[in-house]
Order: C-alpha cells, then sequence, then structure tokens
C-alpha cells in the first residue's frame, strides 16, 4: 500500500487526532482554499481505501504504543467512578501534598490551581501558604459509563407467574 507524502502526512496528521479538515490543511496547501472545498476534499481523501487503512494502522500502533486496552479503559473509568473525596485528606482533616496522594486519588483529579498568599505590602510582605483548589472529574459522567458498559440500562424480561412478561431496566426503581 503505497501512498504519496501527502496522503501519508494527512494519514498520520488524521491518526494523530486531527480533524479531516485540519489534516488536510497540514499535508496540502490550503492557501486559497474555502472551508467547504477543504472539507470536500478531506472526506474524499478519507474515504480512498489507500488512505483509511493507512489511518487505521496508525492508530492501531498508537493503541498498541500505549498499552490501551478495554481492560485499563475500563480501570480508569472505574477510578473515577468509585473515587472517594476523602481520600484527599488527612485523618486530622488537612489536605495531603499532592506527591502523597494514592494512584486512583491522583488520577481522578482533573485540575490544580495552586495560589500563594501573601500578608502585608511593600517590605512587610510576607509569605503565609498556599491556597490549593483542586477540581475532581466527572464522577457522574464515569458512573454513566460503567453502566452502560454492564448494560444496566438495557432492559430485561421479567416473568412472574401466569405467564405475565414485564421488560424493564435493571435500575428501574418501580420493580
Amino acid at each position: 500500500m503505497s501512498l504519496t507524502p501527502k496522503q501519508e502526512k494527512f494519514a498520520q496528521e488524521v491518526a494523530s487526532g486531527k480533524s479531516q479538515a485540519d489534516a488536510y490543511r497540514a499535508a496540502f496547501d490550503c492557501a486559497r482554499s474555502k472551508p467547504e472545498t477543504i472539507q470536500s476534499h478531506a472526506s474524499r481523501l478519507m474515504a480512498d481505501g489507500k488512505v483509511s487503512a493507512r489511518v487505521k494502522e496508525l492508530r492501531e500502533m498508537i493503541v498498541d504504543r500505549l498499552a490501551i486496552n478495554n481492560e485499563r479503559i475500563l480501570r480508569e473509568i472505574a477510578r473515577l467512578a468509585l473515587f472517594d473525596p476523602r481520600s484527599l485528606f488527612n485523618d486530622d482533616g488537612t489536605p495531603k501534598p499532592i506527591a502523597e496522594l494514592d494512584d486512583d486519588t491522583a488520577a481522578a483529579i482533573a485540575g490544580l490551581e495552586v495560589l500563594e498568599e501573601f500578608e502585608g505590602s511593600g517590605k512587610e510582605r510576607v509569605f503565609v501558604g498556599y491556597t490549593k483548589k483542586y477540581k475532581i472529574a466527572d464522577k457522574n459522567a464515569a458512573l454513566e459509563k460503567l453502566c452502560k458498559h454492564l448494560g444496566l440500562y438495557a432492559p430485561q424480561k421479567i416473568e412472574h407467574s401466569g405467564g405475565v412478561v414485564i421488560t424493564a431496566s435493571p435500575l428501574d426503581e418501580n420493580i
């Protein structure tokens, strides 16, 4: 499967996560092209069997290199869904230093803002400490993904005596 250098560049850009239009811009001279034209050409190029096969091959190489698999993804989702914010604190209620957080707790942190605090002004200005603000990953989104993965939203058939069949989700509280 031989691609032209520009087709190869396009495939590499798409595989790395760029949109088709952005990948096309990176691979081809589009200085005088309209956005609609770029999108059309990019879509047509992506529909080419050799190009799409190369994108798939490159993506698989990335997945292998990063050791991404279903088990690892599910473990990361579970870390977010089952995160307990108490693990951010010591027994006395003080926040743990970030270097002391266990892996599951650290994985649930989506962002950290650290502000230096001072008192006084001019030559009297004295550093008094830090204010740390943790942003936690969206627990509800992670729980939603786990429920879908486990099939908890899929309808189930429940048979009762007398041949009555009720179709419901296992999460339906009315059953």
